[in-house]
């Protein structure tokens, strides 16, 4: 799973067609240290469909403070450039393929 390094990036992977799953974390934080396996298995299994990249709150804070992340881990979801959902806290795998299935395109 491919983190994004700033805004440029940030810009490039939002530009793209497919929804976007944005992890905001940092590498002190226990529960999100705990998401990361679960993240990355499904960046993995979505690859061709959904976009899913994390990003280090603490090199990143201006794209922290954009999201308003207040704290970690935070997830949203982005479709079109707009959040369509955002979700904070440790989850389970079963609930974050859920929010992916939501926003999949339909074949």
């Amino acid at each position: 799973m491919k983190a994004i390094a700033n805004i440029q990036e940030f810009q490039k992977v939002i530009d793209q067609d497919k929804p976007v799953l944005l992890d905001f974390y940092a590498d002190w934080c226990g529960p999100c240290q705990a998401l990361l396996p679960t993240v990355e298995k499904l960046a993995e299994k979505y690859e061709n469909d959904f976009e899913i990249r994390k990003i280090n709150v603490d090199k990143n804070p201006q794209l922290a403070q954009q999201f308003k992340v207040r704290s970690i881990p935070a997830l949203f979801v982005l479709k079109d450039k707009k959040v369509e959902k955002s979700l904070v806290g440790l989850q389970s795998e079963h609930a974050l393929e859920q929010v992916i299935q939501e926003f999949l395109i339909p074949a």
